[in-house]
């Protein structure tokens, strides 16, 4: 690395417009540029100042689609909701005494509401523990608009960094097809329809069905010292975790699940073992694209559109590191590197005005790959080179993490290393997300400022 210079019961969010096209390979991987205003999140409490605590983004997951019928795994996925609960498992990476959860309808079709919700420690599948109830408004109920989405109230619960947390939401009544984080790389678990609710529901009865999806929680904050703050790591199905099972990358390995293998995963083991206090949530998309926007498919809107909302908005945050646009590379349409740049540089200008440092990091090598490669993009290594040698050299960002060097072939720089690259070619293997971890220089991030500060 180089371093350069929440509404009361029958209220209801404001609406925003939500805009399928692609085969199914490019679909699963990571337009015209868009750059849709959506809604802030209702709810939100009021925190101290410095000299006391705030609120930090302590896991999230950024909002995909509601449409794909299948997860990562090709497993179904439920395209209409009736009266069932869903029990989403979660990987905190800040522990603390208090939480608030934030649910989303960033993709849904109809209002839906949400009668009940709660949190608890998970101890086994879909048995829990300790389970709290959470209130929106002082209400147990929200509805919540299409393309809206809520933030809890403060829940007094103890949660521990990487001790899994269930986030269960009981759907009230039908509703369209729930919004949903495409591939979790963990497994989480759902009632069927016209079960009720299930949400103060310790045991796992009821829960008959397992998905390898997110569905409506997009965020869980605690509550932190005044000089803790959060990273977010930006990017596609590479920030994203994804692990590529044959040569057109899907299914997803089902060997990435439930590991908390994601390189940013591996990089908050780093900052806990060198007792650094910033939080490192993922805002990763698979098959997403900085400049094209892929809605209403699972590869989400463009990273310039979503940037505001999916890195900027989380709570206590402090810096954005973006790894992201080799699927604009790949897929069509596909972009050069002066549009690429530019794109860039309208990522920088926009942490810039929220006052955020941002890195950047290098895009990884992907010739030997048949999607966003020699299949799709058989001329895209030499875009990459020119995109990398841009990020190696400016100095509008904070500073860079080259993951390009430390996961390609040293005999071959247009091609990952053997022991870092899955089946595709194109996704890390684990052992590669641990090498990108361990690429990032962990004072960069130290070398940051709280938002409470």
């Amino acid at each position: 690395m180089r371093h350069p210079a929440a509404p009361a019961r029958g209220k209801r969010a404001r609406r925003s417009p939500s805009p399928w096209v692609a085969a199914a390979a490019a679909g699963v991987l990571t337009g015209a540029l868009a750059v849709t205003a959506l809604p802030p999140a209702i709810g939100s409490a009021d925190e101290p100042g410095c000299g006391g605590t705030h609120f930090v983004a302590s896991w999230a997951a950024s909002p995909t689609d509601a449409v794909t019928p299948f997860d990562a795994t090709g497993g179904l996925v439920p395209l209409t909701v009736d009266d069932q609960t869903f029990r989403m498992i979660v990987s905190p990476h800040l522990g603390g005494e208090q939480l608030r959860v934030r649910l989303t309808n960033r993709f849904g079709l109809t209002p839906v509401t949400f009668d009940r919700v709660s949190v608890g420690d998970r101890i086994s599948g879909a048995t829990v523990g300790n389970v709290a109830a959470v209130r929106f408004g002082g209400r147990d109920s929200v509805t919540i608009e299409p393309g809206a989405e809520a933030l809890s109230d403060p829940v007094s619960f103890p949660v521990a960094a990487f001790a899994p947390l269930a986030v269960s939401i009981h759907v009230a009544g039908q509703a369209g097809p729930p919004t949903k984080h495409w591939n979790a790389n963990a497994t989480s678990y759902y009632s069927p329809a016209g079960s009720g609710d299930l949400t103060g529901r310790a045991d796992a009865g009821g829960f008959t069905a397992t998905t390898q999806s997110w569905f409506y929680v997009s965020a869980v904050d605690v509550l932190a010292p005044a000089g803790t703050r959060a990273v977010v790591a930006f990017g596609d199905s590479i920030t994203d975790g994804f692990v590529g099972s044959t040569p057109i990358s899907i299914p997803v390995d089902r060997a990435a699940a439930d590991t908390d293998g994601r390189y940013p995963d591996v990089l908050q083991h780093r900052l806990n073992a060198q007792r650094v206090p910033v939080s490192v949530v993922n805002a990763g998309i698979g098959s997403n694209r900085v400049l094209a926007s892929g809605e209403p498919l699972l590869l989400g809107p463009s990273g310039l559109s979503r940037f505001q909302r999916d890195a900027l908005d989380q709570a206590g945050v402090s810096g954005v590191l973006v790894q992201e646009g080799i699927n604009d590379l790949g897929l069509p349409p596909q972009a050069d590197a002066a549009s690429m740049i530019s794109g860039y540089e309208q990522l920088i200008a926009a942490a810039r005005r929220a006052g955020k440092k941002v890195w950047l990091g290098t895009l990884l090598p992907a010739s030997d790959a048949l999607v966003d490669g020699v299949l799709i993009a058989p001329r895209s290594e030499t875009e990459r080179q020119a995109i990398n040698a841009w990020i190696r050299g400016q100095r509008l960002a904070d500073g860079i993490v080259d993951f390009d060097a430390a996961l390609r072939d040293p005999g071959d720089p247009a091609v990952l290393r053997d022991e870092y690259s899955s089946v595709d070619r194109l996704h890390p293997s684990l052992a590669g997300y641990r090498a990108m971890a361990e690429a990032v220089d962990t004072a960069l991030l130290a070398d940051t400022r709280s938002p409470a500060c």
